[in-house]
């Protein structure tokens, strides 16, 4: 997927808004028709069926006819496609859409009549809307020529992004049969099994302190007022600042990783369960709550799961998943297992031989082991795949 930073006119900014209004409202209605099936009666209509009344609906109300056709048809395309990811357990159930949060809609289709795109000077490209015309873009690199599909998407903080359908060119490996492991993290985000230790760049102490005071401001504002409104825009401005650090810090970790190994294990770390909240039900509420959402929220500024789906990206069938049991608590040296040894975050020693390493290092050691053991299993085959003379951390970090 390539991103551009998409620059409207205010006019154009007014008929982008109104496609996302439709796709919005499409959406949503395809929601709250799911929502009411039941077991026992008949199935929801699909998209076929959606669509006929999509066409009732354009020739009844004028406000709706008068939106693109192509941007309301694929936004019940879209939902289909999410409804099938539900019942194939792969995805959440598709949920109901807020003005002002996840804005956006997708043209698909060749070049032709409908869009098109085209660069205008060095730094400047456009893109054909239906029913809004050329709107530029920074063309900040090139355009690939077989797009066939793009979205248009408008965060918190009211910046507007084009994006492009591309399968990018996966990163050729180095030919080295170089191993290494990551070990994720709260206070260190990606730690290397060569020592290296990375961190997810965040917001500085003054924005920080900016952003606490904007929240606090935010919280004794009238709802419904414009200075609460002002205020939201300020909170996502800096939250957009955030994210786009961490985006950069993700793209460049994954590459030069990439790059630099033929072989990437990481934790199989089930980051979906390991942020759910912890409050629990009214029958049973839930202890340490405050303390739970922090952890949370440091789980996901890491970008545990950016990192590893832009490495599966880059780095197709070289990537690893290995059981995180125990990986923390062995010694790499030695193969003793014991929780003692972990004596904080980031001190390791082990109370078997002595071996003093950084936690998260010595965890992605474990890491780098297990995935060159089943490495070397693979290819002797099953006759081999226990040798005598093996030696004893190998032999604990395989059973695991």
């Amino acid at each position: 997927m390539s991103r551009y930073r998409l620059q409207p006119s205010r006019a154009q900014e007014a008929a982008l808004l109104e496609h996302c209004g439709h796709a919005r409202y499409v959406w949503n209605l395809a929601v709250e028709q799911h929502a009411h099936w039941r077991p026992g009666i008949k199935s929801a209509p699909g998209f076929a069926e959606q669509c006929r009344q999509l066409t009732e609906a354009r020739a009844e109300f004028e406000w709706l006819r008068n939106g693109a056709q192509v941007v309301q048809q694929q936004a019940l395309k879209d939902f289909a496609q999410a409804m099938a990811g539900f019942f194939k357990k792969t995805h959440k159930r598709p949920t109901w859409r807020k003005r002002g949060q996840g804005e956006g809609f997708r043209i698909v289709g060749r070049r032709g009549p409908n869009w098109d795109v085209r660069r205008v000077s060095r730094n400047v490209g456009e893109v054909k809307i239906p029913k809004v015309g050329w709107v530029r873009f920074r063309w900040s690199r090139p355009v690939a020529d077989d797009v066939k599909s793009f979205r248009i998407t408008r965060d918190a903080a009211g910046r507007w992004h084009l994006s492009f359908a591309v399968a990018p060119e996966p990163i050729p490996a180095p030919g080295t049969g170089e191993v290494v492991g990551v070990d994720r993290g709260v206070t260190v985000s990606a730690a290397l099994s060569t020592g290296e230790l990375l961190t997810a760049p965040t917001l500085r102490g003054a924005e920080k302190k900016r952003l606490l005071r904007l929240q606090r401001k935010l919280a004794k504002a009238k709802r419904g007022s414009n200075r609460r409104d002002k205020v939201k825009a300020a909170i996502a401005r800096l939250k957009a600042r955030e994210t786009d650090r961490r985006k950069d810090w993700v793209e460049k970790t994954s590459t030069d990783i990439a790059r630099r190994f033929d072989v990437i294990a990481v934790e199989d770390l089930k980051i979906r369960d390991m942020t759910r909240s912890a409050k629990g039900a009214v029958e049973a509420p839930g202890k340490n709550v405050r303390q739970k959402a922090g952890l949370n929220r440091g789980v996901l500024a890491a970008g545990w799961g950016q990192l590893v789906e832009r490495l599966e990206h880059k780095a197709p069938g070289r990537v690893q998943k290995i059981n995180p049991r125990f990986t923390s608590q062995t010694c790499n040296a030695c193969g003793h297992r014991a929780a003692e040894s972990r004596e904080s975050q980031s001190r390791f020693v082990c109370v078997a031989c002595g071996h003093q390493a950084h936690a998260d290092v010595n965890a992605a050691k474990n890491v780098r082991d297990t995935a060159a053991g089943h490495a070397v299993a693979a290819r002797e085959g099953p006759a081999l795949a226990e040798p005598v003379n093996r030696e004893p951390q190998r032999d604990l970090l395989l059973v695991r």
